[in-house]
């Protein structure tokens, strides 16, 4: 499995599905126009910031709120390689994977990596370096099968595949 590398993008506790895409976009489904929305009302300059290939990096309980699909896909589709935080809401985790966007739990990278640093996450190893300061965190790594799912770009592209 790949790994992701890029700058951090930071934010705090509760981030909630609400402020990932809101409510008043969800009368689409097209990916790139669900980009252009994300992260919008907690950070009006995010999609002008972010890049391909960046991370977010949050605390605790990353994507609670409602059970939308949108909201990671708008994270994916805005060119976010990976998100890292303490803990995730389920669904959000699920809805993730579903989609293959590689998401990694590890509360100590959570506190410690700041805005703007620069950050690799080995994904076979759940390694996740933070390339500005040089601290090493071990994450949970995932699982062969999800590994295979998200190297699909998703659960539908896994099992077509199949």
């Amino acid at each position: 499995m790949k790994a992701a590398c890029g700058k951090v993008h930071k934010f705090g506790d509760n981030i909630d599905t609400d402020v990932i895409i809101p409510a008043r976009y969800l009368n689409s489904s097209d990916p790139k126009e669900l980009a252009t929305h994300c992260m919008e009302d907690i950070d009006k300059e995010f999609v002008n910031k972010v890049q391909v290939g960046d991370l977010i990096v949050a605390t605790k309980n990353f994507g609670c709120g409602s059970s939308r699909e949108h909201a990671p896909i708008a994270i994916k589709a805005s060119g976010v390689s990976c998100v890292i935080a303490e803990t995730f809401a389920r669904i959000f985790y699920r809805n993730a994977i579903n989609i293959g966007l590689p998401i990694i739990e590890c509360k100590e990278a959570s506190i410690a990596i700041k805005e703007g640093d620069e950050v690799e996450v080995d994904f076979d190893s759940g390694v996740i370096t933070d390339k500005t300061t040089g601290e090493s965190f071990q994450g949970q790594a995932f699982p062969p099968f999800m590994q295979k799912i998200i190297d699909s770009e998703g659960l539908v592209n896994y099992i077509n595949n199949k």
